[in-house]
Parts: C-alpha cells; structure tokens; sequence
C-alpha cells in the first residue's frame, strides 16, 4: 500500500513539475513579449508620424492636390517595415528543442 501511495506522490510531483514550470517559463515570455511588443509599437508609430509630418512640412505644399501623397509614402514605408519584420521572425515556437520546421 506504501508504494502505491508513492506512485501517486510521484505522479502528482511530475505533473506539477512538467506544467506548472512550463507554464510559468511561458506566462514570462508571453509577458515580456508584449511589453517588448508595446514598446516597438509606440517607438514606429512615433516615427512614422514624425515622417509624415516631417513630408507634409517640408516636401508637399499644402494649396497643391497632392497633399495624399505624403500619407501614401507613409503607407509604403509601413509595408515595408512590416515585411522586412516579417522575413527577420525566426522562432516559430516557443520550444526551443523542438525543430518542427
């Protein structure tokens, strides 16, 4: 009956020590993955304004009828930050032994 009760214990030790740890080691990556993930966001979308700002002022007269082009190079740059990140991603999961490629 002892050693019955042990595999109990054991099993129970192993399950918390495969999820619970898990899980602990995940919640700290999702968080500092979004908080990193806010920071990036800001620091672009302050740019990117400062960019538009910066055509509108100095390159587009505003009496012109081109006063769409700034926000279309704004647009364009967008894109292209967005697939330059795109191509740069390299950890598909967050496993690192896992290889699932």
């Amino acid at each position: 009956m002892t050693s019955f009760r042990e595999l109990i214990d054991l099993v129970r030790a192993y399950a918390r020590q495969e999820t619970i740890g898990e899980l602990r080691g995940t919640w700290r990556w999702l968080a500092w993955g979004a908080v990193g993930a806010v920071f990036i966001l800001l620091g672009l979308l302050f740019f990117l304004v400062g960019i538009l700002r910066l055509i509108q002022a100095e390159l587009i007269d505003a009496d012109s009828g081109l006063t769409w082009v700034p926000y279309f190079i704004v647009v364009g740059i967008t894109v292209v930050l967005i697939v330059f990140s795109q191509s740069r991603i390299r950890q598909p999961f967050l496993n690192k032994t896992t290889d699932q490629r």
